[in-house]
């Protein structure tokens, strides 16, 4: 994926201008054709940009998905309410905390005093409405069926806020217990076996295995611990640039999904999304190969979104949607199959939904189970540990304790 920066003219023949992100220059004209928009001007900017743009919500306040959450209810509570959509935008600007989203809500506003409809208001902010949101108010408006649109939108973010808090309430004991053995490992490095080796060196004997690695291992810790901190540092600075260049972040994404334990957790999240997204569009109404790109955009996985879009790319050949998914390599049979039912009954939304809903309850299952699966790794980890600081420093002060008694 890439940002692209556009202008681009309305049917009105205004001139617009914005950034969106995209797999492709083509693509990211088609996004802007599907929106109402005419490209005038398309350039790719520098690969820096996303970062760039994510440093720049950080330092003033972000959007969090909540904001998101509260943004599609309250537009469909008043649009219920038969409020005209400019107003409902300057009402929701003036009353919003998030100084990003109430900057975003402003050009939108003045967006359509200018004529503009609001799915193209929205697309000029891609870092905050990404093109599954952008294209579900589209249709909304076509349709009439913007509240239906949005209350749409609610459901998803809900389901995605609720599936992050489970997943951070399970790893939270596990990373608290990992970060209090790495604290444990500096103490003991730094301060408790130095004040032992000078004990043991005036012995005068053979040192067991033990007691030699960790007088080692303290020694080299407290003499490099400066190279240390700056490998790491250098390091993960490395690391994050290669894993933000299309190449790294493909890669990384693959290699997520192949992590013991956690890895068909993230599979099973990003599957249960690409469901709910794509029987969400296809029952608004978008088209399927439309349906494909914002449902493989919307698992943020560089790997599964290549895989999507080529079947996109093959269903406009002429394949069938069964035959396609099959080839990708990324769905499970049980989506397959949801797939090949939906085509011969003609519900493939129905079939989809069902699919996604199954994976919810297999996320959940694997939420609550997570921490169980994860703590006797770390119980292994911790006593092989301690029974290291205990062979290496009790065994050499029982040996002194008998010579002394020798």
């Amino acid at each position: 994926m890439a940002f692209y920066r556009y202008r681009a003219r309305n049917a009105q023949g205004q001139l617009n201008e914005g950034r969106l992100e995209a797999t492709s220059s083509q693509a990211a004209a088609e996004s802007l054709l599907n929106a109402g928009l005419i490209p005038v001007e398309l350039k790719e900017t520098k690969a820096g940009t996303k970062s760039w743009i994510q440093l720049q919500q950080f330092l003033k306040g972000g959007v969090k998905p909540e904001v998101l959450l509260i943004l599609s209810r309250q537009f469909a509570s008043l649009t219920r309410a038969g409020i005209p959509i400019l107003r409902i935008v300057e009402g929701l600007r003036d009353t919003t905390d998030n100084k990003v989203m109430s900057g975003a809500l402003n050009e939108v506003a003045e967006a359509l005093n200018q004529g503009q409809t609001l799915a193209n208001a929205l697309a000029a902010h891609p870092h905050l409405f990404n093109s599954l949101f952008v294209s579900l108010v589209e249709v909304g408006e076509s349709t009439g069926q913007l509240e239906q649109a949005f209350l749409q939108l609610a459901h998803y973010f809900q389901l995605e806020l609720d599936t992050r808090r489970r997943v951070k309430a399970a790893i939270r004991y596990p990373m608290f217990v990992s970060i209090a053995m790495l604290a444990a490992m500096v103490v003991m490095n730094i301060y408790v076996i130095p004040a032992f080796s000078g004990i043991f060196a005036g012995l005068g004997a053979d040192l067991p295995w033990t007691t030699r690695f960790l007088m080692s291992t303290s020694s080299f810790f407290t003499q490099y611990i400066g190279h240390m901190v700056v490998a790491s540092v250098v390091g993960s600075l490395l690391i994050w640039r290669y894993v933000n260049t299309p190449a790294g972040r493909l890669r990384w994404h693959e290699w997520q999904l192949r992590i013991p334990i956690i890895g068909p957790l993230i599979k099973r999240i990003l599957l249960a999304r690409f469901c709910r997204s794509f029987a969400m569009m296809l029952t608004a109404g978008v088209p399927i190969v439309r349906v494909l790109t914002l449902a493989g955009n919307a698992t943020s996985n560089a790997y599964l979104t290549r895989a999507i879009l080529g079947m996109g790319e093959q269903l406009s050949s002429g394949s069938s949607l069964s035959a396609v998914a099959e080839q990708s390599g990324v769905f499970t049979p049980l989506i397959l199959q949801m797939f090949r039912v939906g085509e011969e009954t003609g519900r493939v939304d129905e079939m989809v939904m069902e699919a996604g809903r199954f994976y919810e309850e297999e996320v959940d299952y694997d939420i609550s189970n997570l921490t169980s699966k994860i703590e006797p790794i770390l119980i292994v980890v911790i006593s092989v540990m301690v029974l290291i600081l205990a062979l290496g420093i009790f065994t050499p002060m029982w040996d002194m304790m008998n010579v002394i008694k020798g």
